[in-house]
């Protein structure tokens, strides 16, 4: 699936990654990593945070921008149309 180069203190539990899952989905605005830490319902620790946004971005449900705002765009096409619209092709 992914690999990490650091040691890895705690795995989130499935629960918990619903938890920022459902989160992200349900805001009106785009987060910070930060901002979303410490809106989340229960507290997590930041490297498990970290860890759950790594495995939601590989997983192509997030997208996290230049300036480190999280987007939801896995099942809203509308969203992610117009991101790759707007985005900078990789050369």
């Amino acid at each position: 699936m992914f690999k990490t180069k650091t040691k890895v203190l705690h795995y989130p539990r499935l629960d918990t990654v619903l938890m920022v899952e459902s989160k992200i989905k349900n805001l009106e605005s785009y987060p910070t990593k930060t901002q979303l830490w410490r809106n989340l319902p229960k507290k997590v620790m930041f490297q498990t945070l970290g860890l759950i946004l790594k495995y939601l971005q590989e997983s192509n449900k997030i997208y996290i921008t230049k300036e480190g705002l999280i987007m939801w765009i896995s099942a809203d096409t509308e969203k992610r149309r117009k991101l790759l619209e707007e985005s900078v092709p990789h050369v």
